[in-house]
């Protein structure tokens, strides 16, 4: 069975399947989560058997929504799905758009709802081993060297999103503190 996913065909919200869409570069909608713990970011390690980007280092979680559900509901379900967690409430950071190629003739062009939820010192995790191989706490600014040093080993949009946007999905005191 496949997942069909909203994505935009002649100016139209269309359920497509989901390896079309990217086989394609169409632009879909996806949600995208951060959870921050003072100055650390939960990363995951993505699994090996993943479509595309498979073993790279990325934000919290990322899906796409299923047709008709908010982006709210669905950072919370992924949050759920992806690592087990629960009772966080995450806040909406922003919507971008952004376009990448993520390797075998694939491209992700996705209008993207950020969210960042703020974690308890013992938030327990127990991550989907078929959606994550590994997880980290990572302080921001070591992540930002990390990504400039090797950026290889992150997804291309955790790129962007640090590159591009940081300032908006979080805290100023964070991003602007200087080491």
């Amino acid at each position: 069975m496949t997942q069909s996913i909203p994505a935009w065909v002649d100016g139209t919200l269309t359920p497509v399947d989901k390896l079309e869409v990217h086989r394609l570069g169409l632009r879909h909608k996806a949600v995208s989560v951060f959870v921050q713990r003072g100055t650390d970011i939960l990363l995951q390690r993505r699994a090996l058997e993943k479509y595309h980007t498979p073993g790279l280092w990325t934000n919290t979680c990322c899906t796409h929504p299923h047709w008709g559900e908010k982006a709210s509901a669905c950072a919370i379900r992924r949050l759920r799905e992806e690592l087990g967690i629960t009772g966080l409430s995450p806040d909406f950071r922003q919507q971008l758009e952004y376009r990448a190629d993520v390797g075998g003739g694939l491209t992700e062009h996705e209008e993207v709802s950020v969210y960042l939820a703020q974690a308890p010192q013992n938030l327990p995790l127990s991550p989907d081993p078929h959606e994550v191989m590994e997880l980290r706490w990572v302080d921001y600014h070591d992540l930002l060297a990390e990504v400039a040093h090797q950026p290889d080993r992150f997804t291309p949009w955790l790129r962007i999103y640090l590159d591009q946007h940081a300032n908006r999905i979080f805290d100023s005191a964070l991003t602007s503190r200087q080491r």
